[in-house]
């Protein structure tokens, strides 16, 4: 029988290597998050600092906080994404890394609380990250006033709590069905969450469509794309698997899951990470390809500012390190199955996916070239450790792989095709 290109038979069974695999975090998860916190403290209270110094009412604070949150909700969904998939497929190989990405998406009430800097500026009626929120701006444009229904703070805000509360629910629901069954063993707790993801799927696909338009999209309300949801999800995927995958090779240096994430599990999520690579390439092509073919001006304007002054160089960087670079490196079997080379191209995935939700945010606030980076930099690193620091105290409280899950023992026998 084959499954998901894999060689598997029908009742494969492995042995189980309980005795010498560490699953358990345990107290590594202590330190791991005291200086996550740290670093999170020091480097939010600096970016706060700089933001103030620059005397801009925020606009470089607001922009560059958009980037990085932006980056990790992505990825986040992209947690939520994969282990609806998994459970809609019944997915047998991938048991051994889902609890990571259950744990992944699990940090979405996390990013739920970050999204108050963004709301809070516009309920106070700031324009210093949406431009639709000035109304003298509006008033100037029939466009914007013909857009205003929509694009206002109050219904923004109703729509990304109704966002997060489908993100969280469906998050909370995958992630302690799997935990529970831990401790119960229950098959039927594999059958719900079976049951439950077909309508995650159509669920995540409107949400975060329209939360990408909200949140990125509509920083230049003039513009639009109809793909531009896709192209976030996406970029957010490959952010995932890049994350996945890293998190997996440093538990193993920690001496946690090395026998139970296997050559052929990091096998089969480089191929998944060569593949939305090529997808994020073929649908960053195929939304440019349709605006310089239909030549509009309100469409071509958010090209044209990117290739302006120092963000063609950065357009340049990720046509070639977010897709040309890596579809190559990853493109043979020996790169998906050699650790080191794995590690590398989803360390070089990772910051290009920053670098992607920087492309799309910051030419908002200086479209003539690329500004400093100082304050992107470290709200970058403050967020990201704050990021850490909600998955250790996530993973501190349960095994790190789905211990009773029925397919188990078929995921540790497969053999790659």
């Amino acid at each position: 029988m084959e499954v998901s290109g894999f060689a598997m038979t029908p009742h494969a069974t492995h042995e189980i290597p309980w005795d010498r695999d560490r699953r358990h975090l345990g107290e590594l998860a202590r330190p791991i998050a005291r200086w996550s916190a740290i670093v999170a403290a020091s480097a939010l209270g600096l970016s706060l600092i700089l933001g103030l110094a620059n005397g801009d009412k925020g606009r470089h604070f607001l922009h560059g906080y958009l980037v990085s949150y932006a980056a990790l909700l992505s990825i986040t969904l992209g947690g939520l994404f994969f282990v609806a998939l998994q459970h809609l497929v019944s997915a047998s190989w991938s048991v051994t890394v889902r609890r990571l990405a259950e744990i992944i998406a699990a940090n979405m009430p996390l990013m739920a609380l970050l999204t108050l800097p963004i709301a809070a500026s516009l309920l106070a009626g700031s324009d210093s990250l949406y431009i639709w929120n000035n109304p003298e701006v509006v008033r100037a444009n029939e466009l914007l006033v013909n857009k205003r229904a929509y694009l206002n703070a109050p219904f923004f805000c109703i729509r990304l709590a109704v966002f997060f509360l489908a993100w969280c629910a469906l998050g909370r629901f995958f992630y302690t069905r799997s935990v529970k069954q831990d401790d119960s063993g229950d098959p039927g707790l594999s059958d719900s969450m079976r049951g439950v993801s077909a309508p995650s799927m159509l669920i995540y696909a409107a949400t975060v469509t329209f939360a990408s338009f909200d949140l990125l999209m509509s920083l230049t309300p003039l513009w639009y794309s109809t793909i531009f949801g896709v192209y976030i999800f996406a970029g957010g995927m490959v952010g995932f698997l890049s994350l996945l995958i890293l998190s997996a090779l440093a538990l193993r240096r920690l001496g946690l899951l090395s026998s139970l994430i296997t050559v052929e599990h990091y096998h089969d999520l480089g191929k998944l990470l060569f593949g939305f690579v090529f997808f994020w390439g073929y649908i960053a092509f195929s939304q440019f390809l349709l605006i310089w073919y239909a030549n509009l001006p309100e469409e071509t304007s958010w090209y044209v500012t990117r290739q302006t002054g120092s963000w063609v160089y950065v357009s340049i960087v990720l046509l070639t390190f977010n897709f040309i670079v890596p579809f190559l490196g990853l493109l043979s079997r020996h790169a998906k199955r050699n650790l080191t080379s794995l590690g590398g191209w989803a360390a070089l995935l990772l910051v290009m996916h920053w670098i992607d939700t920087y492309y799309i945010v910051m030419p908002s606030f200086s479209p003539t070239g690329v500004p400093s980076p100082l304050i992107d930099l470290t709200l970058a690193i403050g967020l990201g450790a704050l990021y850490l620091f909600g998955l250790a105290r996530t993973a501190a409280k349960t095994s790190l792989v789905p211990e009773r899950d029925p397919r188990l023992a078929r995921s540790l026998s497969f053999q790659n095709v």
